[in-house]
């Protein structure tokens, strides 16, 4: 099992955007074996330090396998709509890791 950390830096004025495109996206990781396990919009009391800008979502994912997440990245009905993407998110950090 594989675990995703996402922090996602929407642009400023383009939320309703973002929201557009998580809408259509989430529900295909379950076909991939992906699993949301937390979808979390933080506001800046919810920080206790922070040295660079503050991302709008932070996402918990799991795949069973990194060939899961490949193919979900690579799906046909996600990259229909990967425009909204683009034109929402000015930058995400992926972090990938294993349960310890």
């Amino acid at each position: 099992m594989l675990y995703f950390t996402l922090m996602i830096f929407v642009k400023e004025g383009k939320e309703e955007v973002f929201h557009q495109f998580e809408k259509l996206s989430l529900p295909i990781l379950e076909d991939y074996n992906g699993k949301l396990i937390y979808r979390l919009r933080p506001n800046k009391e919810s920080f206790i330090s922070a040295q660079e800008k503050l991302p709008y979502e932070i996402h918990f994912l799991s795949f069973n396998t990194e060939n899961d997440f490949l193919n979900f990245t690579k799906d046909k009905k996600r990259n229909d709509f990967l425009h909204l993407k683009q034109e929402s998110i000015s930058s995400s950090l992926l972090i990938k890791g294993t349960k310890l």
